[in-house]
């Protein structure tokens, strides 16, 4: 069984790594190539966003970074979801990663909440 990775910011490479896994497998189409770039954008963003909010310059600076990974994680999610309903790839090999996306997703929407619940 895999240990689960506890550290967001580890998780969040973890989770580019198993998208750009996925995203080098792909047939070359244009469809394919067009997910695939944009793929690699967006599941790629939200580690480095992650880092831009460790330093955010106030609360409402890293909500608002916060608030741009999670519109980069959805983005992604869909990308992963056309890959699969097109079946450009095996559907083993995409729902895990999608999992994980939704997982992410609803850490970083908590912590959105959490965080704006602080705000005077």
């Amino acid at each position: 069984m895999e240990k689960k990775i506890y550290d967001l910011e580890d998780r969040l490479i973890e989770f580019a790594i198993m998208v750009s896994d996925l995203i080098e497998q792909l047939p070359n189409t244009k469809l394919a190539n067009h997910l695939g770039n944009q793929g690699i954008r967006s599941c790629t963003a939200p580690a480095l966003l992650y880092g831009e909010a460790q330093s955010g310059e106030s609360q409402r600076d890293f909500i608002h970074k916060i608030l741009i990974l999670l519109k980069e994680l959805r983005e992604t999610k869909i990308c992963l979801k056309i890959i699969l309903r097109k079946k450009l790839l095996k559907e083993e090999l995409i729902l895990s990663v999608i999992k994980e996306n939704e997982e992410l997703i609803a850490i970083f929407a908590k912590s959105v909440k959490t965080a704006q619940s602080k705000l005077p």
